[in-house]
């Protein structure tokens, strides 16, 4: 699915976004948020509101857990296994969200990456959010 060359890519990609996982993470949740109102449902009980502890934490969560399966996408089942589990039968997440989620993470990517973000960077992250985002959601067939 993925080139040496693209996944060669995206683990560079994400060690350089690792010191602002806050920031790219709330951004592609808010997005999120404001694009699929529905999403927000699962995050009734915490503050996400833009600068929120709450949208911080949770979306450096994310970008490490995203970062840390860039970084052997080889074994990316492997890696994401606990988070299949709990998003699947403690959480209950809607499995599209992800895939949503991966769209509004490459908007992100896009807008904090600028000129770095080029058509292939772009193709090589969309490869690589689609399966992230298909692996959270293989618990739930």
């Amino acid at each position: 699915m993925l080139s040496k060359k693209e996944r060669e890519l995206i683990a560079e990609i994400w060690e350089r976004l690792t010191p602002v996982a806050e920031e790219i993470g709330s951004d592609a949740l808010l997005r999120m948020f404001a694009s699929y109102p529905g999403t927000k449902t699962y995050f009734a009980q915490l503050d996400i509101r833009p600068h929120s502890a709450h949208l911080l934490s949770h979306g450096k969560r994310i970008v490490l857990a995203i970062a840390e399966g860039a970084k052997d996408i080889s074994r990316l089942n492997e890696t994401l296994a606990p988070l299949q589990t709990l998003h699947a039968y403690q959480l209950r997440i809607d499995p599209g969200n992800f895939k949503l989620f991966s769209h509004c993470m490459l908007v992100a990517l896009a807008c904090y990456l600028g000129d770095d973000f080029t058509h292939c960077a772009h193709a090589a992250m969309d490869k690589f959010l689609s399966a992230f985002a298909a692996v959270l959601a293989e618990k739930y067939r």
